[in-house]
């Protein structure tokens, strides 16, 4: 049997990258997906290729959370995934020195504010029923710091911790509602395709990159897809508050530990 039959998933930033990789993922086992993002063109185009529904959702948006529990005031899974780095111009400087307020401001609004508003929408949908899964993106980023992204790495560490909050306090009302995070590393998405470019020197930038990954490699997509799944699924009723890192091993040690 399909591991997510009958249950009703909600997926953020589903248009591309980990995003859509969960939505096939959810899809193929079974589950009725609703696929969300910002990106109103390319997240209709995402579910209709996979099969699902989609809404547009700017998850920093509190009116936008508010309109989709009136549509969809019942759900078993939401993964809240959209999130931004804010690096995408050239010449942003996100360290502690540069980072201006409003740069600042715009990370976490996506990432962290985002985050807040889809686990509290999730939790008045879920407790409904008693139960359900609530997962949050946040990186290796979160876990360690990043002195060229600031505030990325802030916004991932704060989503790790509220993730923590959220399974306490789900628990706490006696209610089966599980929360968790992701923790990936360098996964290869379209974002890190383009800085990588297609040039002669691809798979030397590649292998530069993952030079301290200790499986000397870029994640996919699919890997993280996968954890997600066990994570909606009830294999997972006895996990929450937990985070589980994708990173090849990266966080398991550092480049100067014994060879």
């Amino acid at each position: 049997m399909a591991r997510l039959a009958g249950k009703t998933c909600v997926v953020t930033g589903g248009a591309r990258g980990i995003g859509r990789a969960i939505v096939e993922a959810f899809h193929r086992e079974g589950a009725d997906v609703l696929l969300t993002d910002i990106d109103a063109p390319a997240g209709s185009e995402s579910a209709n290729a996979i099969g699902c529904r989609f809404e547009r959702l700017d998850v920093g948006e509190e009116a936008d959370w508010d309109r989709l529990l009136d549509l969809h005031p019942e759900i078993d899974v939401l993964v809240n995934n959209a999130g931004i780095t804010g690096l995408g111009e050239a010449g942003t400087r996100h360290d502690p020195e540069h980072a201006s307020l409003s740069e600042w401001h715009a990370v976490h609004r996506v990432n962290l504010d985002g985050t807040f508003l889809g686990c509290r929408y999730a939790i008045r949908a879920m407790k409904r029923k008693g139960e359900g899964a609530i997962i949050n993106m946040s990186s290796r980023s979160g876990v360690v710091g990043i002195p060229g992204a600031a505030a990325y790495a802030s916004s991932k560490a704060a989503i790790r911790n509220h993730s923590k909050s959220v399974a306490l306090y789900c628990a706490q009302q006696g209610w089966k509602i599980r929360c968790n995070s992701i923790h990936p590393a360098a996964i290869m998405t379209p974002i890190w395709d383009a800085m990588i470019g297609d040039g002669p020197d691809r798979q030397a930038r590649m292998a530069a990159l993952v030079a301290d990954t200790p499986v000397k490699r870029f994640g996919r997509v699919e890997e993280v897809a996968a954890v997600a799944v066990l994570l909606a699924s009830d294999e997972a009723t006895y996990i929450t508050g937990t985070e589980i890192d994708i990173d090849g091993g990266l966080l398991a040690g550092s480049a100067a530990s014994p060879g």
